[in-house]
C-alpha cells in the first residue's frame, strides 16, 4: 500500500509540475489589461501595516531585530480610526493616478485584509477590526480606480519560512521548518485575494531574499524552489486578466505580465540592486516621496514637486509607469507634506497629462536633459532643466509637419538638416520644470 501511495504521489506531483510548466500564453483579456496598464502611466503605492505604530519604516522588525513574540504586540496598538478610504482614493484621483497598489502583506507577515488562512490580520488581531483592503476595493470601484495587491513572498514571522533567507534572521524563530508548507500557506493567501477581491493584479516582493548571490552566472538561482510558475498559473486560472509582476530585480519569469524597477528608471542602477536588463513586457518604476516606504517619523527628506514631476516624465520617456508611494501614519492619515505634493502633481497632470497618458516612449532621448513621449503622429519633446532656449537633437530620423509649445500653442522655430534637429523656444516661454514641445510628424 505504501509503494502504491508513493507512486501515486509521484504521478500527481509530476502532473502538477507539467501543468505548471506549460508555456504561458497571455489571453486576449490579459493583453487588453496590459495595454490599459501602459496607458494608465501613473499609480499610487501604499505601504501600510502595524509597523507604522513604531514610526521607523516597514523594515523595523528586521532593522531592530524584534523577536516575533514582541512584534506580535503591535496589532493591539493599531487602531487607525482616521483612515478614510474615500479620501485616499479621491486623493489618488486628484493626483492624476489611475490605480492603487497597497501592501496586503509585507515582510512582517501581517495581513491588511480579512484572511481566512491566518488570524494574524487587521480584522482579527487589532482593535480596529475592519478590512482595510475591502474598504479600498469598494471605494476604488465607486471612483473608477483599479486596485492591485502587493504581497510579500518573504515572511519574517512564519515558522515554515525555512531555510532562512538573507533577512529577518533575528526574530526568534526556531531553526527548522517545512518550505513546502510555507508555499501552501502563501498560495492559499494569494488565491483568496484573487478570488475574493476585485483586483487588477499582483505586485510580488521578497523573492530576492532567497537569491543565491554566490552564483553570479545564474542571477535567477535561489536556495529554494519558489515554484513561481505554479503560483502564477493559479492566479491566471482564477482570472486570466489579472496582471502579475514581481520585484525580483532580474529579467521576468514565465507567467509574468509586467516588469518593475525599484527606485530606478528601467535599466538604471543608482540603488545598487538595479541594473537588470529591460525585457519585452510593460514597465513600471516605483519611488518614494521621502526616503522611506512605510511611515518614518524622522524622515523629512521630501522630494520637491519639481523632482516628482520630472520623475514621472522620465518614467514615461523610458516607456514606464510611475508608481509613487505614500506611507500612511498609524492613525490612517497621509502626511500633509505628501498630500500637498500629490495635489500639485495633479494640477500639472491636468494641464499636461495628454503628453503622458496613453503615450509610449518617443525616439528622442538625451540623458538627464530631454525625453520624449509619443502618441500617433504627435511627438512630445520634454526639455528638463533647460540652460538656454535652443535644443539640439542629433540623429533625428523623422519628417516634421510643425512644432508648437504644448502649453499655449506658441510656434517653435525648427531647422532639420542631415538628421540634426534644432529647436528654438521663445526665452520667456521656457519652463524650468518641463518645457514641452509638441511636434507633428508627417
Amino acid at each position: 500500500m505504501k509503494k502504491i501511495f508513493t507512486a501515486l504521489l509521484v504521478v500527481l506531483m509530476f502532473g502538477s509540475v507539467l501543468s505548471a510548466q506549460e508555456k504561458y500564453i497571455p489571453t486576449k483579456k490579459n493583453l487588453e489589461a496590459r495595454e490599459w496598464f501602459q496607458d494608465a502611466r501613473f499609480g499610487m503605492f501604499i505601504h501600510w501595516g502595524v509597523y507604522s505604530v513604531l514610526g521607523d519604516g516597514e523594515w523595523v522588525m528586521n532593522n531592530q531585530n524584534i523577536p516575533v513574540d514582541r512584534y506580535e504586540l503591535l496589532p493591539g496598538f493599531f487602531n487607525p480610526e482616521q483612515f478614510d478610504a474615500k479620501k485616499i482614493v479621491d486623493l489618488a484621483k486628484k493626483a492624476g493616478m489611475k490605480y492603487i497598489t497597497i501592501t496586503t502583506k509585507h515582510h512582517d507577515g501581517f495581513a491588511m485584509y480579512d484572511s481566512k488562512v491566518s488570524d494574524y490580520n487587521v480584522v482579527k488581531a487589532t482593535p480596529y477590526g475592519k478590512d482595510i483592503f475591502r474598504m479600498l476595493e469598494e471605494e476604488c470601484e465607486k471612483q473608477g480606480i483599479k486596485l492591485f495587491a502587493y504581497y510579500s513572498q518573504l515572511d519574517w514571522r512564519h515558522p515554515d519560512y525555512f531555510p532562512r533567507g538573507r533577512t529577518g534572521n533575528k526574530t526568534g524563530r526556531p531553526e527548522s521548518g517545512a518550505w513546502e508548507q510555507y508555499l501552501q500557506f502563501q498560495d492559499a493567501q494569494i488565491k483568496e485575494l484573487a478570488e475574493n477581491y476585485n483586483i487588477a493584479g499582483f505586485w510580488f516582493d521578497g523573492w530576492w531574499d532567497q537569491q543565491d548571490k554566490s552564483d553570479k552566472d545564474n542571477p535567477k538561482k535561489t536556495k529554494v524552489n519558489w515554484d513561481l510558475s505554479h503560483t502564477y498559473k493559479m492566479i491566471h486560472d482564477v482570472n486570466s486578466a489579472l496582471l502579475v509582476g514581481n520585484n525580483h530585480h532580474v529579467l521576468p519569469f514565465e507567467g509574468e505580465d509586467f516588469q518593475m524597477f525599484e527606485k530606478d528608471l528601467p535599466g538604471k542602477n543608482t540603488t545598487g540592486f538595479g541594473g537588470t536588463k529591460i525585457g519585452s513586457l510593460p514597465l513600471e518604476t516605483c519611488e518614494t516621496i521621502n526616503h522611506s516606504w512605510g511611515f518614518n517619523l524622522q524622515d523629512g527628506k521630501h522630494k520637491s514637486v519639481k523632482e516628482l514631476i520630472q520623475y514621472i516624465v522620465k518614467a514615461a520617456g523610458n516607456d514606464a509607469n510611475f508608481l509613487l508611494n505614500v506611507g500612511p501614519m498609524p492613525n490612517g492619515k497621509i502626511q500633509e507634506e505628501h498630500k500637498q505634493r500629490l495635489l500639485a502633481m495633479g494640477e500639472w497632470m491636468k494641464k499636461n497629462g495628454e503628453t503622458i497618458y496613453g503615450t509610449r516612449k518617443g525616439s528622442v532621448y538625451i540623458e538627464n536633459k530631454v525625453v520624449s513621449t509619443q502618441k500617433g503622429k504627435k511627438l512630445y519633446i520634454h526639455v528638463l532643466n533647460p540652460v538656454d532656449n535652443k535644443i539640439v537633437i542629433d540623429g533625428f530620423n523623422e519628417k516634421i509637419k510643425g512644432a508648437v509649445l504644448f502649453e499655449d500653442r506658441t510656434k517653435v522655430g525648427y531647422r532639420l538638416k542631415n538628421k540634426r534637429l534644432e529647436l528654438t523656444v521663445p526665452t520667456e516661454k521656457i519652463n524650468e520644470t518641463d518645457t514641452i514641445i509638441e511636434i507633428t510628424l508627417k
